[in-house]
């Protein structure tokens, strides 16, 4: 999977900032609150998730910040709103992300129609700015890797609103929806199955790393630098996990586990060298030319 020529290049052009490419935005020895979802939640605990790549590319360029989880699993725009206190302004961080509507459209009638999404998200960026807290306003990321699906549909109304709010508000604005969309192979050069997440909405590494590159983006990063921390993101050891599902008969199989019994390893641990080796192959070959983004 790691091997996919993605066109992180185009992802980038979709993001936009306030801050200038110049001087970043945020100095060593502050805080960033990432409010969130399951796929925050998940970015600030895997090693490789958006959270924590954000963290990583700033150390990269010499800027040590701290992450502070604050995505939890399930949350809509109402829940964040009622623990924005506990999770967010009293922990006093100088940044806050915000990373909010996928639920709210995905849950269908569990979820949040755009009328009370709209105060709830407004109460969340007045409430923050007024503790002194600076804010990134992250477009809500795809439901399904699908842009013309009824749920993505949906979810356009949330993210233009979004949009609107981060220019009302002088908030940052990165646009990740737009660069998942951007980054998505497509036409003669799309595979099967997902691209950028595990089930159609949480983020595998290369979805993390498109969201961390967007992130970072809005804290001011130039695009010598983003390709720094791609190159960074993209060397991370064992960081994308893949499954291969081998079909074989009982016979095979029962000749398998004799193989590994005599090994004294699993039967997967007896195959990965040979799925190692095809890997390597493969990505050794020569890749598709990318398309040049003007």
């Amino acid at each position: 999977m790691s091997s996919l020529p993605l066109r992180f290049a185009a992802a980038l052009v979709f993001v936009a900032s306030s801050a200038s490419a110049q001087q970043l935005s945020i100095a060593s020895g502050q805080k960033i609150a990432f409010l969130g979802d399951s796929i925050t939640q998940a970015g600030a605990r895997a090693p490789a998730g958006y959270c924590r790549l954000v963290v990583r590319g700033l150390a990269l360029l010499g800027t040590k910040v701290e992450l502070i989880p604050a995505g939890i699993s399930g949350h809509k725009s109402n829940q964040m709103l009622a623990r924005l206190e506990r999770d967010v302004l009293a922990k006093k961080p100088d940044w806050m992300t915000l990373s909010c509507g996928v639920n709210d459209v995905w849950h269908g009638k569990r979820g949040v129609e755009l009328p009370e999404y709209r105060k709830n998200i407004t109460a969340i960026v007045e409430r923050a700015q007024t503790a002194g807290i600076k804010v990134m306003i992250l477009t809500a990321t795809m439901i399904h890797e699908d842009a013309d699906n009824e749920q993505n549909k949906k979810l356009a109304g949330y993210n233009a609103f979004l949009c609107q709010l981060a220019k009302d508000k002088g908030c940052v604005l990165a646009d990740l929806n737009g660069a998942m969309q951007a980054a998505l192979l497509s036409g003669l050069h799309k595979p099967k199955g997902n691209q950028l997440t595990t089930d159609g909405v949480h983020m595998n590494t290369l979805g993390n790393i498109v969201m961390a590159l967007g992130v970072l983006r809005g804290f001011g990063l130039d695009e010598a630098q983003l390709a720094r921390c791609r190159a960074a993101f993209d060397a991370i050891p064992a960081s994308c996990g893949l499954r291969v599902d081998a079909r074989v008969t009982a016979a095979q199989y029962r000749k398998l586990l004799e193989v590994a019994g005599e090994s004294g390893v699993s039967v997967a641990d007896l195959l990965a060298p040979a799925v190692d080796a095809r890997i390597r192959e493969l990505t050794r070959a020569k890749q598709t030319p990318r398309r040049e983004v003007r």
